[in-house]
């Protein structure tokens, strides 16, 4: 069976030059019409003069700090139309649209199970991953690598972080995976702060593109490789790792 890319959670950060995070109430984000008013709360508000943060128990988190903003989405089960987040951050920069936004990153994290013998996550790295490979050829300009892979492409600075790691099954043992996190860089270059908000609305409106990247790049350049190794298909496994 072929190794695939379990795609488990998307964050869309927003850097900002100035950020004041105690605007960020449940209140603020249900009145504004960033969220609909019958989200109910995952746990409670945190709210702090640095950082605050508010939970939905739909997997859906918002977290603020004077320099950036991170909202957070859990879709492992879910359909592309199905994510919300884009909207939410869209609407948030929208709201806001005062504030002078630097930049955006878009993240995916994802994993890829491995058998258990043989301790083949671990040799996927070490026996694979440091030896030439179709892994070195994606984008524009040379891969630069340090276990994170640096590539640049149209649309963004792509970083592609690889680790060893486990996840815990519903019997409590824990698996045998390789995480693949990817972060997409995108600046934004337009001064003026209308435009600069629409760039930074666009963006985020296109993070589809980013994740069809993301698993291009996972599946067929770091699982499509002449080294063979079985992937272990369980569909109900909890999506809670724990890292060695």
């Amino acid at each position: 069976m072929n190794q695939s890319l379990n795609i488990q959670e998307i964050a869309i950060a927003i850097a900002a030059k100035q950020h004041n995070p105690t605007i960020l109430t449940p209140d603020f984000l249900k009145y504004s019409g960033i969220v609909p008013n019958n989200w109910e709360l995952g746990k409670p508000p945190i709210l702090t003069d640095s950082n605050a943060q508010v939970v939905f128990a739909n997997g859906i988190s918002i977290t603020s700090y004077v320099k950036r903003i991170i909202f957070t989405e859990a879709i492992a089960t879910k359909e592309f139309t199905e994510v919300e987040i884009s909207s939410l951050a869209r609407k948030y920069v929208e709201t806001l649209a005062k504030v002078d936004y630097q930049g955006v990153s878009i993240n995916f994290r994802g994993y890829v199970f491995f058998e258990e013998q043989n301790n083949t996550a671990r040799n996927f790295i070490f026996g694979t991953l440091l030896n030439p490979g179709p892994w070195h050829e994606f984008g524009k300009a040379p891969v630069q690598a340090a276990m994170r892979f640096s590539y640049t492409l149209e649309r963004a600075q792509l970083s592609l972080d690889i680790n060893e790691a486990g996840l815990q099954l519903p019997d409590q043992t824990v698996h045998p995976i390789v995480l693949f996190t990817a972060t997409f860089n995108h600046a934004i270059v337009q001064e003026e702060p209308s435009r600069r908000v629409a760039i930074l609305s666009e963006i985020i409106s296109n993070w589809q593109t980013d994740i069809e990247a993301y698993k291009e790049l996972v599946n067929t350049k770091f699982l499509n490789s002449p080294y063979q190794l079985n992937l272990v298909a369980n569909e109900s496994v909890i999506p809670t790792v724990t890292t060695f």
